[in-house]
């Protein structure tokens, strides 16, 4: 059986690309900043890329190396680059495909950060970005103009747990020659696939559920090869990489990335019917639940419904307030895909600086609160929540 036929599980543990005379069973760190080289022409040659060979750990590291190889067979992609940061990904990506005078067509839901570069960086340079609404996915190509590039999405959408249809995103993309590019952070390679539905690239914020334990930054880009060249020339010169050790502590996280995502899944499962009975609760969304808006699109392009749940508290934004000051068990920080169970109210933090408009428009309301769910006894976490409720 060759290594492309193995399941995901065996993909993410018994791919190694480099091992030291050693022979090590677990992979080794390359805690190195640079690389030998045999002779003269061994440097010219490895310099001028005509064989594959790790120069300096800002280009390549095994570590590195191996991490974007499972990403890549998990994700179907042809190639990838990691980087320090999941913004690091986003910044890199769209900056090394970009030129003065080009658009992107964006959803309207897309994480704090990402909005930012789009509405207070990118002009500076002449890129301009057209917002669609999430709910009116039938709009988007009134908004692609003959400059457009990129089409970009987040599905699931931070922090309302929207989805959007892949597979017509996908066909938008194709009709008008447009990259399209998906955040796919929130669902995870275990989760979802966008490259099946179309897309040219995923990027993903390694921070999250592929770490898992909240422990190191990280994030990768994946896709297409010829793509993944200039993001790579790009960002060799510019300097966002991951560093080796991130790399292999991200590599051994991928080991267990299944059996954990299947129990986070199934606990937010529960905590979100839960939150679905409760009285002081107006609105629950989570993909899986048949309540969900886009739940049919999301049994389509999913696997589970992930670890994030989003509910209306009832009474608004102080009310979202006095529920957060009244968690116990549960963590109030700013990451999410943790073991830990993490609760945060984006009308008043993550997503604070957007008008109240801003937020409206992307399902943000004052009462918002997000919940990553984690590992513990999922009583437990019903428990906090339900006495925080009340």
């Amino acid at each position: 059986m060759s290594e492309t036929q193995f399941g995901f599980e065996t993909k993410a543990i018994r791919t190694q690309l480099e091992r030291s005379q050693y022979q090590e069973h677990s992979v080794p760190l390359y805690l190195t900043s640079s690389f030998l080289f045999e002779d003269a022409e061994d440097m010219r040659a490895s310099f001028a890329e005509e064989k594959e060979k790790n120069i300096y750990s800002r280009f390549s590291n095994p570590n590195t190396n191996e991490f974007i190889d499972k990403i890549c067979q998990m994700e179907g992609a042809e190639a990838g680059y990691a980087f320090a940061t999941g913004m690091a990904a986003v910044y890199s990506t769209f900056a090394a495909l970009l030129n003065s005078g080009d658009h992107i067509v964006s959803a309207s839901s897309v994480f704090g950060s990402t909005h930012t570069l789009f509405t207070k960086y990118f002009p500076k340079w002449n890129i301009e970005t057209s917002y669609f609404n999430i709910n009116e996915p039938e709009t988007i190509e009134n908004f692609i103009q003959p400059n457009t590039k990129i089409l970009y999405a987040e599905s699931p959408t931070n922090p309302a747990v929207d989805i959007l249809d892949l597979k017509y995103l996908g066909k938008i993309a194709k009709k008008h020659s447009l990259l399209l590019i998906i955040d796919n952070c929130f669902a995870t390679p275990y989760l979802q696939n966008p490259i099946q539905f179309g897309a040219d690239l995923v990027i993903h914020s390694a921070t999250k559920l592929i770490d898992g334990q909240g422990r190191v930054l990280g994030g990768i880009t994946v896709g297409r090869e010829d793509l993944i060249r200039e993001i790579y020339l790009f960002s060799r010169n510019t300097g966002p990489s991951l560093s080796p050790f991130n790399a292999w502590v991200l590599s051994k996280s991928l080991e267990t990335l299944a059996v954990r995502v299947e129990k986070h899944c199934e606990n937010a499962l529960k905590v979100a019917r839960f939150l679905e009975s409760h009285t002081n609760v107006e609105l629950v969304k989570y993909p899986f639940l048949k309540s969900h808006p886009q739940h049919e699109i999301a049994k389509k392009q999913m696997r589970l419904g992930g670890n994030i749940v989003a509910f209306e508290i009832k009474g608004g934004i102080e009310a979202g307030r006095k529920f957060i000051d009244k968690i116990k068990l549960c963590s109030l920080s700013a990451n999410l895909g943790d073991t830990r169970t993490i609760v945060t109210h984006p009308a008043s933090t993550t997503h604070s600086k957007l008008t109240e408009d801003e937020r409206l428009a992307v399902s943000i309301t004052d009462g918002l609160v997000r919940v990553s769910v984690g590992l513990e006894t999922v009583q437990d976490i019903i428990d906090d929540l339900k006495q925080a409720l009340e």
